[in-house]
């Protein structure tokens, strides 16, 4: 077993490239990391290029065998601890992670769907994640973001998602106002969130509607927003609300 023990390894330096978004763009590769999410790519079929392993981890007995025989019918390279801390992107690495390349799929949305939704200008790495991983869990396939929307296959992204990066399409538009009069004339009913507004998302119909969720601090852009058919707003839990308490009379009938 050949092992990579210099930092200015060729292989390695353009694994660490991949940390920054122009050069994901330009190879259409990204990066995974740690045991659970490389095991979900092999279970999705995920298209992986390069599975790298920290050697120390194999030694130690870390990494167990199974997932070693598993990984084994990949490209996979094994590094030096050193090395390997050179190209991780968490602070507790695991000893594992690989290169994968982006899916070729359709950059044309599929109007069949009944809900599709739209991201402008999302920031947070962790909240695009986890919207991701939403969505996922409804069986919804697609999501589109604008240009202005945090990239999706930033490594945080990725790790919040839990998956669910192999699994949903993402389509980013270079134009959303023109993306969403698109969705229009396929007789799309544009539902932007907004806190103006008394109606939640929890009472409205989903047939043939985009939702759409604007930035983190500054909502939904106001070409965006004068394309809504309607708004909605999110409601939030009250985080201080004390639980009622019962009186004895309510307890005894209980």
């Amino acid at each position: 077993m050949q092992v990579i023990t210099s930092k200015d390894n060729e292989v390695i330096k353009k694994i660490r490239k991949l940390k920054d978004k122009k050069y994901r763009e330009q190879e259409h590769k990204y990066l995974i990391e740690g045991i659970k999410l490389i095991k979900e790519a092999v279970t999705e079929k995920a298209n992986i290029d390069t599975i790298v392993v920290c050697e120390d981890c194999v030694e130690n007995g870390s990494i167990e065998p199974k997932l070693l025989y598993e990984i084994a019918k990949y490209n996979c390279i094994y590094v030096a601890e050193k090395v390997f801390e050179a190209i991780t992107e968490v602070s507790n690495p695991q000893g594992m992670l690989a290169v994968v390349n982006k899916e070729n799929k359709e950059e044309n949305i599929n109007y069949n769907e009944d809900m599709i939704v739209v991201l402008d200008g999302i920031q947070d790495p962790g909240n695009l994640g986890t919207i991701l991983r939403t969505i996922d869990s409804v069986g919804l396939t697609q999501i589109i973001l604008s240009e202005k929307t945090a990239d999706a296959y930033n490594p945080k992204v990725v790790r919040s998602t839990m998956g669910a990066i192999f699994r949903v399409n993402v389509i980013v538009s270079t134009n959303i106002v023109k993306t969403l009069k698109e969705l229009k004339k396929h007789k799309f009913k544009i539902l932007a969130t907004s806190l103006e507004t008394n109606q939640n998302i929890y009472d409205i119909d989903y047939h043939k509607k985009a939702l759409v969720i604007g930035n983190e601090a500054n909502g939904i852009s106001k070409e965006v927003l004068a394309l809504a058919d309607e708004t909605a707003k999110i409601p939030m839990l009250r985080k201080n609300r004390k639980p009622k308490r019962l009186s004895r009379h309510q307890c005894d009938s209980i």
